[in-house]
């Protein structure tokens, strides 16, 4: 008489969708590594070159990571000015219809690009009238270059930035619940993640672009800096398609990269030579820092 494998019980229902039995153990395990997979892995997409560049570049200087988070700062009073604004438009409109919250929305957004903007020169401003009280009290010690604060305030402006844009996305990614069972993206939570990576590096560049046209002048770059903000952020109202939303912001991305690069004051032979490995002050400096 042969003896076949032994029949595993049914998973019986709870009534809530909750399965009990033996399934429920394999079942429980799988939907956390699943929902813990996507939560890092979005949030080192999003954060993890912003977390680099503070690592290498900012953290090294405790007075570059005071500039930072004074960044930070201002980009928080930004935020709450803007919240206020849009708390009283929304109390005005409560009992509006559709298209006219729809309306609001939009207007809230171009005002809390703009205002962020203003922000950043209001903090631009701060830094040069520091930059000037330092040169007077002790004219023998150098003080950090503009080209040197404008990046790192623009990195405080877009690690803040991609906090409060992303901290919800990544909490709900935690789970319950189930991407694109409506219809919508199955894949929205790593497009959230790789559009405030964007968000993030995009504020470093205006940033660079933004203290340099200040700087010599150019009131017109400082509109340009505007607009491209504006439509990176209102881009969404456009087309409700993510992809086509990512693909438009990542060009706009490498253009202003580009832009803030050559204003960095990098040309194509130092990009040659870094790459090579034969930029000669960058290999001296290695030398006398061992």
């Amino acid at each position: 008489m042969s003896h076949g494998p032994t029949p595993r019980p049914a998973p019986s229902s709870d009534g809530a969708g909750r399965f009990s039995g033996p399934y429920r153990a394999p079942r429980l395990a799988s939907a956390v590594a699943m929902t813990a997979a996507v939560f890092f892995g979005c949030t080192f997409i999003a954060f993890g070159p912003a977390l680099a560049l503070y690592v290498f570049t900012i953290a090294i200087e405790p007075l570059r990571v005071i500039f930072l988070i004074a960044g930070a700062f201002f980009w928080l009073v930004s935020l709450l000015l803007s919240s206020l604004l849009w708390f009283i438009a929304s109390h005005i409109t409560e009992n509006k219809d559709g298209p006219t919250q729809k309306y609001v929305l939009i207007f809230g957004v171009l005002v809390s690009v703009i205002i962020q903007e203003m922000f950043r020169f209001a903090y631009y401003r701060l830094l040069k009238k520091a930059s000037e009280g330092l040169k007077s009290i002790n004219p023998d010690e150098s003080a950090p270059s503009m080209r040197l604060l404008a990046y790192v305030s623009g990195l405080g402006f877009g690690i803040m930035s991609g906090v409060f844009s992303f901290v919800n996305t990544l909490s709900d990614s935690l789970g319950p619940g189930i991407v694109g069972i409506h219809g919508d993206s199955p894949q929205f939570f790593l497009n959230s993640a790789f559009m405030t990576l964007v968000i993030i590096l995009l504020h470093v560049f205006w940033g660079i672009i933004f203290f340099d046209a200040c700087e010599k002048k150019k009131w017109y770059i400082l509109l340009l800096v505007l607009l491209t903000h504006l439509l990176v952020s209102t881009q969404t109202f456009l087309s409700p398609h993510y992809g086509i939303n990512l693909v438009s912001a990542y060009v706009i991305m490498v253009f202003m990269g580009i832009w803030a690069f050559f204003v960095a004051g990098g040309s194509c032979r130092s990009l040659k030579f870094c790459l090579l490995c034969q930029d000669k002050d960058f290999l001296l400096y290695h030398q006398r820092s061992r």
